[in-house]
Parts: C-alpha cells; sequence; structure tokens
C-alpha cells in the first residue's frame, strides 16, 4: 500500500496572489506532489497550503516552499491579525495512510535541518516532533512573534534546534514539526437555538465544563456552579469531596488515570490556587474542542468540533455521543457534516463500526465501506459528501486496464497486440478466485449457526478484499513491467560503452518482468488461502463457489509461474535466477496442496 504524508505549511502572506503562486508553482516542480488547497486569508495575510505525498518527495517539496517563500517574502514589512514568526510560519507534517508518527518526525527533523543548513533560518521543531515538553506547544515556541525573535533567540533555552541562533530580519522563524490529521467536524441538530448545541459541545469536549448542582437535568448549565473552598475541593466528576489539593488530586488519579494538576493547568489555574475558582468537570473526550453555534445557511444548530486525534477520538464514537446527549435532552442528530477533508482510516473504522453494530462483516470492497459510513454518520444531511473530494488516501485503481469493464478487458485481450497478456490475465484470475472466497465469508455472518464465527469470518473477509485489490492492480502493473525491457532495447548500441549500458538496463528490465508476475503467484497462493480459510467452516450448499475460487486462483498462479519461467531464461545472473526458481517452486508447491485440501472438502459435500 501507498504511503501517504500531508503537508500544511502557513505562510505570512495572504494578500498578493502572485506571491502564492510562486510558492504554488515551486512546489509543483517536485513531481509526484498534488496540492490539495491554497487558502488565502487578507486580514490575517496568511495562506495555508495543503499538500499531500509520498515520504520520498513531500519532504522535498516542502523545502522549496520554504525556499521560495524566503526568497519573496520580507518579514520586516509584514503585518496581519494572525501570530506569526516566520515568512514560513509553521510547517507540520501529518500520517495519512500505511506511515506512522515516528516516520513523520524524522521527516520534519529532515526538513527542518535542511532549512536551518541551507537556507539560514532558525527552525523550531514543535508538537510530536518537539525535543523538549516546552516546545511541543506551538503558542510557547511562537510566543513574541517575528519582533520578539531579535531578543528571544539569543535566550539559551530559546536557541533554535536547527540553523543558527541569529535573527534572520527577512525570514524570521520557522517552527516545522509532525502531528495527527486534524478532522474539522460538525454535527447538525433539529433545532436552531445555539443553547442545545453549547449544552452539548461542553458535554463531549476535552476543556469540559463548570461543575453544577441543583437543577441540571435535562441542561446542565442552569445548575448552582460549584466553587473550591477551604477544606472543600470537590471531584468535578463525582460527589466526593478530599480535604485538599493533594487528596483530590491522588483521587483523581487513581479513579481516572490522569494527572490533576495537568488537568487544571491546561485551564489556566494555577492548581496552588484554587479557592474560589470553579471546579470543572471532564469532558467524554479527550483530544477534541469544540463549542455550538448556528449555521443560518442551514437554519440549525451545530455542534463546531477540532478532533485533533482521531485514532484516540474517533468520529463515530463521538458521532454516537452526541446522538446520546441529543437524546438526554429531546433532540435529534440529523446528520454531520466533514469540513475539509477527512483520513480514509478514519471513515474505514466508522464504517467498520457501524457494521460491527449491524453484525455485518467489514470485509467489503471500499466504495460499500465508504456508503456505510457516508449514511451512518449522515455526511449528506446539509451538503453532498463525495468520498473521491474528501476522502483522503483512499485506496484507488488507477490502472486503465484494470478499471474497464470485464467485456471490454477480454475484447483487449483478444487483439493482435502482446498486451495485456497472460500475466494480465493470471492476475484477474486470482483476484476472481479471492472475491469468490470473500464473497462466501461475507455471506455467511448473517447466516444462522454462524454467529460464534463472527469474527473469523470478517478478518478472512478483510484479508480477501485485500489480496482481490492487490490483485487487481497487478492487472496493470504486469501490463507495463516489460516496458524497462522495451526502452533499454531502444537504447543506443553503437560502441562498446553503449553496448554494456543497454545490457546493465536489459537486465534490470528483465528482473523486474520476472519479479512482478512472482509476486502475482504469491498473491493467488494467498487467495488460495482465503478459499481454504473459508472452505473449514462454510456452509456446504456455498461449497462450489468454495471449490470455483480455489481453481480461479490456482489458475491464476500457474499463468502467472508461465510468466516467471519465461522471462528469468534471459537474466544472467545465476543467484538470483537460483533464488526466484526455488521461490516459485515452493509457492506452487504450497498452492497445490491447498488446492487439493480445498477439492477434498468441496467434493465430500456433493
Amino acid at each position: 500500500m501507498n504511503q501517504l504524508v500531508e503537508c500544511v505549511p502557513n505562510f505570512s502572506e495572504g494578500r498578493d496572489k502572485a506571491i502564492i503562486n510562486e510558492i504554488t508553482q515551486a512546489i509543483k516542480t517536485v513531481s509526484g506532489i498534488e496540492i490539495l488547497d491554497v487558502d488565502m486569508g487578507a486580514d490575517t495575510n496568511r495562506t495555508v497550503i495543503t499538500i499531500i505525498g509520498s515520504p520520498e518527495v513531500i519532504s522535498e517539496a516542502a523545502f522549496q516552499a520554504v525556499k521560495k517563500a524566503s526568497e519573496i517574502i520580507d518579514m520586516s514589512k509584514h503585518e496581519g491579525a494572525h501570530p506569526r514568526m516566520g515568512s514560513t510560519d509553521v510547517c507540520p507534517f501529518i500520517p495519512v495512510s500505511n506511515i506512522t508518527m515516528d516516520e513523520c518526525i524524522e521527516i520534519a527533523r529532515k526538513t527542518g535541518k535542511r532549512i536551518g543548513d541551507e537556507l539560514g533560518i532558525p527552525v523550531y521543531l514543535y508538537e510530536k516532533a518537539a525535543n523538549n515538553e516546552e516546545r511541543t506547544n506551538l503558542a510557547n515556541v511562537r510566543a513574541g512573534e517575528y519582533e520578539g525573535f531579535k531578543e528571544k533567540i539569543k535566550e539559551p533555552n530559546w536557541k533554535p534546534d536547527y540553523g543558527t541562533a541569529k535573527f534572520n530580519e527577512k525570514s524570521g522563524a520557522t517552527a516545522v514539526g509532525a502531528r495527527e490529521f486534524l478532522i474539522a467536524y460538525n454535527i447538525n441538530l433539529n433545532t436552531n437555538d445555539r443553547t442545545y448545541a453549547n449544552e452539548i459541545a461542553y458535554e463531549i469536549r476535552e476543556r469540559g465544563r463548570w461543575k453544577r448542582t441543583g437543577n441540571i437535568n435535562p441542561f446542565y448549565y442552569k445548575g448552582e456552579v460549584v466553587y473550591f473552598e477551604k477544606g472543600k475541593y470537590p471531584d468535578g466528576n463525582s460527589d466526593f469531596i478530599a480535604p485538599n489539593f493533594e487528596k483530590l488530586s491522588r483521587y483523581y488519579s487513581e479513579n481516572y488515570g490522569k494527572d490533576l494538576r495537568e488537568r487544571y493547568a491546561s485551564l489556566g489555574l494555577n492548581p496552588d490556587d484554587l479557592i474560589g475558582k470553579p471546579v470543572y468537570k471532564d469532558g467524554r473526550f479527550t483530544n477534541i474542542k469544540g463549542l455550538g453555534w448556528v449555521i443560518p445557511e442551514y437554519n440549525r444548530a451545530q455542534i463546531s468540533m477540532n478532533l485533533t486525534n482521531y485514532k484516540i477520538s474517533s468520529i463515530h464514537e463521538v458521532y454516537d455521543a452526541v446522538c446520546e446527549e441529543a437524546e438526554k435532552r429531546g433532540i435529534r442528530v440529523t446528520g454531520s457534516e466533514i469540513v475539509g477533508l477527512i483520513p480514509y482510516d478514519a471513515m474505514k473504522l466508522a464504517a467498520e463500526h457501524y457494521l460491527s453494530k449491524m453484525h455485518k462483516s467489514s470485509g467489503l470492497p471500499i466504495p460499500d465501506l465508504m456508503n456505510i459510513a457516508i449514511q451512518s454518520l449522515g455526511l449528506n444531511d446539509v451538503s453532498d459528501f463525495n468520498p473521491k473530494d474528501k476522502v483522503l488516501g483512499m485506496p484507488k485503481v488507477n490502472g486503465e486496464l484494470a478499471n474497464r469493464i470485464t467485456f471490454d478487458f477480454i475484447d483487449e485481450v483478444s487483439r493482435d497486440s502482446a498486451a495485456p497478456g497472460g500475466g494480465s490475465v493470471a492476475a484477474l484470475s486470482g483476484a476472481l478466485g479471492a472475491a469468490l472466497g470473500t464473497m462466501v465469508a461475507n455471506l455467511s455472518i448473517s447466516k444462522s449457526g454462524f454467529e460464534k464465527q463472527k469474527t473469523t469470518l470478517s478478518n478472512i473477509a478483510q484479508k480477501g478484499q485485500n489480496i482481490k485489490d492487490k490483485l487487481i492492480n497487478a492487472i496493470d502493473e504486469d501490463t507495463s513491467a516489460f516496458d524497462q525491457v522495451i526502452k533499454a532495447m531502444r537504447m543506443p548500441k553503437d560502441t562498446d560503452k553503449e553496448k554494456r549500458a543497454r545490457d546493465i538496463e536489459m537486465q534490470k528490465g528483465y528482473q523486474i518482468a520476472t519479479l512482478v508476475p512472482l509476486t502475482t503467484v504469491k498473491n493467488c497462493k494467498e487467495a488460495l488461502e482465503i478459499c481454504y480459510d473459508i472452505s473449514k467452516i462454510m456452509d456446504d450448499g456455498m461449497a462450489s463457489d468454495v471449490g470455483s475460487g480455489a481453481c480461479m486462483a490456482n489458475a491464476g498462479a500457474i499463468s502467472a509461474a508461465y510468466n516467471v519461467r519465461i522471462n528469468i531464461k534471459s537474466i544472467k545472473d545465476i543467484d538470483f535466477c537460483e533464488e526466484t526458481n526455488k521461490e516459485l517452486n515452493k509457492l506452487l508447491d504450497e498452492g497445490d496442496v491447498l488446492l487439493r485440501k480445498i477439492s477434498k472438502i468441496v467434493e465430500d459435500t456433493f
């Protein structure tokens, strides 16, 4: 699966479109980068550019953008409403799909070092990439802003992580970091009364709300605020009252597993000076900021939230909790809205959650998963939600052949052209085998008598979808695998040097053309494993489907093996040939064993 990283650099220019165009053009010089959004703000005099790409190219694109900004933005002349400290104010890297936070931290540090070394801009690492606790919070790093950095940078504890500790008058300083994906999420209510929205937002958000007593049902805000008193330190979430902060803190830690001192400090309160201050009740979730508002355009109230870590506080858990809170207050949630983009993983988790509640398999095709998430979260409530535009990192098949309907593909195979050929057909055969095994797993989940097998069946279906998708992609990969050989054949061969260079490139091409169908053999063998796993627990009425799937998968493996063998004849590297043949024979032997086992199980049902 492809790795994707998002980068959202913020530039201190929001009024001159020509300057921003130069920055975006610099980004576009990096192949493989996609610009998702350019948001210019005149009042803030700030532009936020959202880009996405693989780890290999995202750092280069970010650097080129920062470099261009340093050349054409003069911070000594900048003014705007938004806090800022440099021509490129912040540059965070965000994991989107198939990449860890640790990898994004490494990208941030690599990029930050290059900015400091090559551009002479002081760089501060923040958020997850920070080297110390104080710099985790961007507000601390940016305190004093551009104007204050001339003196701030001289302080020993504010020495930059990269670059010299010298004020850069033109470019200022830049914060480079790594953070989780921020989802801007609104939940819609069947009322235009903001009071309801705020009431629920305060229950949900991490900050929580003042603790109240008395008339708190169904509207908590109507109760009397509870304050800390001398000798009385109430817990915000229960009836417990401690005689001092230390005992309250111990109770809080033992019951909620959290640090009360940190909790009140995060609220801007001094834990050692709480007498007369309101007691806070915890919100239901962490990593959520929220409030209520009314949108005249929709004529309804919304709970507007930022989910700063959907892996901890997921969108579906938040949606369900808001539905519960709304129900308590006699109102209804009508749906929700994503502002901007949402990672595929967040949508997939939501789909799996709701399918599980339905006692259905989550091993479904990607479009089906997206549809379940969209319908369950009501994402079409106030505007159309198109996953192609809104879901970031959603796996897709880009190949021309794989996107054709079956009849078109078969017609293309039958024409007088060498490709698509046996390798692509082998991949299609294997994909159909995996699909049949997956189908049986999905059908079995809702059948009587399979209740105890639900988790096993769902796991089989999920694995089957994954193998099926790999084989679908292989339809085009096999056709393009021979391209390097063709390209090498066209290289000049007039001199001995040219002949040697041509031969080296041809050998590389033949190895690629061999390894691609070898991977297809491997995936077809895994498709056989899917069929074998389901054959052991299937309903006898589905035996023919499982048997057919196994035959298709095995046919794909044997067909792809022919492509391996015909290409390996042209390879001169003896070690490569021996290792490849050894692996190929092992895969085919394992596949043959699986096919015989499946055939025995299937035929015993007739």
